[in-house]
């Protein structure tokens, strides 16, 4: 790479949470040339980022994945105070109320393993008995629950103030944002040398990068890589509880894959709520932003209260639906793609993109600027291991 195409125009398809961390990222590192950001929908209404459940977690079992986790948690931690700027004040409100996952008898062994993975990867967890889970959640129904798995630095905020907040900081250090869609590449052989919107209007630039969530195998396609990330549909639903809670939930994932976490009420006399999610592992691939609200009674809320009797009766306030952009192994695509100079994917999250998008922006910041990682190795993340069949395994997938 020579000294101008590092200091060139660089052009992220995509300006989510993803985009947008790549963007401010490479202002804030110290990138001069120019940072464009092509968004075809600035209102982010079917935006992943814009649709997610805003849990924030660094129980992985890999290491790629907790550095990158951490890395995230701390900057989330103080993402209010340091995201500041002219006429733009964030309010992630980042609640490190912590991840409890619940372990049943059928799952205890697989557990054990993965907290001694965790803690020799540096993650911190805690192993609760069933006195100190009663003592944290005294309304949670125990019978069936060996013992909990608790990372007390973990939590969650609020995904559209995340959203907002990176695109905002991201404009204030000098990129500049284009509402337009990209229907092609300009290319030449092995590399790719700007992007064709639908205006008609070609973008040139040193370097590309494939930000566009579930929209991104149509990219790919266009420099002729199959890009094996397939959008899939998650359903989310808001409900208000019978009356104000006297403690607030962490984000609690049941062994029957129901997880729910606390929606604080925006003003005194508001109702208190839950945010529920429930992966359906069988769910059809596709882009469907449909919400099916005869999923809360048949998937969600019954475990929900089977494991919280006094939940009943719950409100159903609202249900949305937005996508997973998932890949074979459940982890990400990052990197310049081999075949393609200055080609750079940040695709196929899997659900994982707001949890680790201040980490994914710092590592291709160093990517791009300077050709390696040094945040994080993402090195197992290459966009060709599929096809060299090295897949990378972390069974903390929810």
């Amino acid at each position: 790479m020579t000294p101008s195409e590092l200091t060139g125009t660089v052009v992220i398809v995509g300006g989510g949470v993803i985009g947008s961390s790549i963007a401010f990222h490479l202002r804030r590192d110290g990138h001069t040339g120019p940072v464009v950001v092509v968004e075809r929908d600035p209102t982010y209404a079917r935006a992943s980022s814009f649709l997610a459940m805003g849990g924030i977690r660094q129980q992985f079992s890999s290491a790629v994945n907790v550095q990158l986790a951490q890395y995230s948690t701390d900057f989330y931690a103080g993402f209010d105070r340091t995201m500041q700027v002219p006429g733009h004040t964030p309010h992630v409100n980042f609640r490190r109320r912590g991840y409890l996952f619940l372990v049943d008898g059928a799952s205890t062994e697989r557990f054990e393993a993965r907290v001694a993975r965790q803690r020799q990867l540096g993650a911190y967890v805690e192993r609760l008995n069933l006195d100190q889970l009663r003592a944290q959640l005294p309304d949670v129904r125990l019978d069936d629950i060996r013992f909990g798995v608790f990372g007390p630095n973990d939590g969650y905020g609020e995904p559209r103030e995340i959203l907002a907040g990176f695109r905002a900081a991201a404009t204030a250090a000098g990129a500049h944002y284009v509402k337009a869609e990209v229907v092609d590449l300009a290319m030449r052989p092995g590399r790719v040398d700007g992007v064709v919107l639908d205006s008609g209007e070609r973008v040139m630039a040193d370097t590309i990068v494939n930000a566009a969530g579930p929209f991104a195998p149509k990219l790919a396609a266009m420099a002729d890589i199959d890009l094996p990330v397939t959008p899939v549909r998650q359903h989310l639903f808001r409900c208000a509880l019978p009356k104000r809670w006297p403690y607030r939930f962490p984000m609690v994932i049941d062994p029957t894959g129901v997880h729910w976490r606390h929606d604080d009420a925006s003003a005194v006399d508001a109702p208190d709520q839950l945010v529920v999610a429930h992966t359906r592992l069988n769910e059809p691939p596709g882009e469907s932003f449909i919400c099916d609200l005869s999923r809360w009674e048949l998937d969600f809320r019954p475990p929900l209260v089977r494991r919280v009797p006094r939940l009943e009766p719950l409100e159903l306030i609202e249900g949305w639906a937005g996508l997973y952009a998932m890949t074979p192994d459940h982890n990400p695509v990052l990197g310049e793609h081999p075949a393609v100079s200055r080609f750079f994917l940040a695709n196929g999250f899997s659900g994982h993109g707001l949890m680790i998008a201040p980490a994914v922006g710092k590592v291709l910041s160093e990517l791009i600027r300077i050709g390696r990682s040094e945040t994080v190795d993402v090195t197992c993340f290459a966009p060709d291991r599929f096809d060299r069949g090295a897949l990378v395994h972390d069974d903390a997938m929810i």
